[in-house]
């Protein structure tokens, strides 16, 4: 008998996709459980298994676009194959070491015949043709402008030095600086909250909670898994959130679910080397904030030219929601909170 390979459902927009990879060739054997094909949608990529063991017979190739509940392959009932035995290792020959041989003069080049350079054509995935598409309309259908500051990163490098090997001890995550920001943003946001909201229609839509997208990048594009109600949320809570959804972008198992709901998003686009940028909105949202590099630099401290870590943070907004007093004053107190995060870390944001 034959079990049929079909494409899962993925969620309730979803009709189709594309086989981006298969993971096991036509005739190999799986086990229930083997990791057989990947599934790219407009929304998430999704890692299919076998749900039988066998041999894979192959009926849709990769990149070919399929529907949901498609037969793209069957797996027939057959016995596992033994493994193979290994040959005797063959006695080692020891031969004498060889002289010295004469420096042989090089030759002179070789004269190519010209050619034709090549090309290679792909289509695009669905997610990366969403994320085309939505980066596209971002910059269509708002007013985006950024705003610029930068902030000193020695105390939140100190605390978190400090209190790393404990943090650690007792969580069993370590302490990363994204919390901090997160942190940072939500305090800002109580500050400003024109920030927590979104046009909708002619309607302006203020959100009361605080549920903050992280941007990601992966293999197949970059994804913004979201943090719920991080205004809620320890430290050691965070870290723990933003770990899992790490995980599961790795694997490649992040749900519709995960990306929906955010009301603003922090970009690091430090982790890159970037030094400098300015991030696009996350439709429908009207901030994101971009991360940088941390990069000693000369900075005037009391009249005292020092070497300080300074990151260069931008917010991007919508200008037709948000006005520059309140973009500015929102940077300010995201700086203000990273340059001072004790008050942060002690729940004492004011």
């Amino acid at each position: 008998m034959s079990a049929e390979i079909k494409v899962p459902a993925v969620g309730e927009s979803i009709s189709s996709g594309i086989i981006s990879l298969w993971h096991r060739q036509d005739g190999d054997y799986v086990r229930t459980g083997d990791l057989l094909f990947t599934l790219d949608t407009d929304k998430v990529s999704t890692e299919v298994a076998a749900q039988a063991a066998g041999l894979v017979r192959i009926k849709v190739p990769a990149d070919q676009e399929v529907k949901i509940g498609e037969v793209v392959g069957l797996i027939e009932d057959a016995p596992e194959p033994a493994a193979p035995v290994a040959a005797p290792s063959p006695e080692p020959v020891v031969s004498a070491a060889p002289s010295a041989p004469p420096t042989p003069t090089p030759a002179a080049p070789v004269a190519l015949e010209p050619q034709e350079r090549g090309v290679t054509r792909k289509k695009l995935s669905p997610l990366r043709k969403k994320i085309s598409t939505q980066l596209v309309a971002a910059q269509r259908n708002a007013a985006i402008l950024t705003t610029f500051n930068e902030c000193d990163m020695a105390a939140v490098m100190k605390l978190r030095t400090d209190l790393q090997e404990s943090f650690q001890a007792k969580y069993g995550i370590k302490l990363g600086f994204m919390s901090f920001f997160i942190k940072a943003v939500v305090d800002a946001l109580k500050s400003e909250p024109q920030l927590n909201s979104r046009l909708d229609g002619d309607e302006l839509v203020r959100n009361h909670f605080y549920d903050i997208g992280v941007a990601v990048g992966t293999e197949r594009g970059l994804i913004v898994p979201v943090v719920r109600d991080a205004d809620r949320k320890t430290f050691a809570e965070l870290e723990n959130d933003l770990a899992y959804y790490a995980k599961k972008a790795r694997d490649g198992a992040i749900t519709i679910e995960d990306l929906q709901g955010g009301v603003f998003t922090i970009s690091n686009g430090g982790v890159y080397g970037s030094l400098l940028s300015t991030p696009i909105l996350n439709p429908p949202q009207s901030g994101i904030l971009g991360m940088h590099k941390i990069q000693e630099r000369p900075v005037a401290i009391d009249g005292q030219v020092v070497i300080r870590p300074m990151m260069y943070l931008a917010l991007s907004y919508d200008h037709r929601v948000v006005d520059g007093r309140e973009a500015v004053t929102f940077l300010v107190r995201v700086k203000e909170a990273i340059e001072n995060p004790v008050r942060l870390f002690l729940g004492d944001a004011k």
